[in-house]
């Protein structure tokens, strides 16, 4: 089973993504801090944040085929790939994210055997052990239109992950920043890449253990970041 794992001062949690499918964001407290554990099973975006006092949830609403959430104290609205408010108090304001890691149930155990795991006992009746959109993981339908698709060329739902950090701009429905992404099947080829990134170089390289993408500073600091379909990334990043 796919999960999303979460490590801070020394606890860890991993969050299931058939539980995720249907119930996109978990508040949770790990290592003390208080976070939002976002999901969107639209674009496989994986957005894990700081929450502070306030707790997130799923607005309903959608853009660009993603997740929408809201902050519950004050009704702001959030871009999930982007973290980024965009309707509301803190519009432009960007959530301070945490690293979060897309791997298998089986090989979070390996390295975390005494990772806590989100219980299936959430008091709503789902059927969490079915993937509930069919074929969609995989085929090339899209459910909702999204811009930019003529900018990929492999498949939509090729897995990526991607990194990004907003500058000071208040942009209208476009980011205003850096990016960058990198396809999974060719990381795991390659082993390791290294791009420019906001005026430094940074590495992605492949974790065998946890069978992704690791994003890092040349120190070695993981930098927060995202898995995605494919069709995601023009879709929010490209440059217009």
């Amino acid at each position: 089973e796919t999960v999303i794992g979460i490590e801070i001062n020394g606890e860890t949690v991993a969050y299931p993504f058939g539980i995720m499918n249907w119930h996109e964001i978990v508040n949770d407290t790990v290592g003390g801090i208080n976070i939002s554990v976002s999901y969107c099973p639209l674009c496989d975006t994986i957005i894990a944040f700081e929450r502070g006092n306030t707790t997130y949830g799923v607005s309903g609403k959608l853009y660009q085929s993603c997740l929408v959430m809201y902050n519950r104290s004050n009704d702001t609205l959030y871009s999930q790939p982007w973290a980024i408010g965009i309707l509301g108090r803190n519009v432009n304001s960007n959530l301070n994210r945490i690293s979060a890691i897309k791997t298998t149930l089986e090989n979070w155990l390996a390295v975390h055997p005494n990772s806590k795991i989100l219980s299936t006992e959430t008091g709503y009746k789902r059927d969490y052990f079915n993937y509930p959109y069919g074929s969609y993981y995989t085929d090339k339908m899209l459910i909702f239109p999204v811009r930019n698709q003529d900018q990929i060329n492999q498949h939509p739902k090729a897995i990526i992950s991607y990194v990004w950090e907003a500058d000071r701009e208040t942009p209208q429905n476009y980011f205003s920043g850096s990016s960058a992404q990198f396809l999974h099947s060719e990381i795991k080829q390659l082993k390791e890449k290294i791009v420019e990134f906001n005026g430094r170089k940074i590495r992605a390289k492949w974790d065998s253990q946890m069978q992704t993408v690791i994003v890092e500073e040349f120190d070695g600091t993981t930098i927060p970041s995202s898995t995605a379909f494919a069709f995601v990334y023009p879709a929010f990043f490209a440059q217009e």
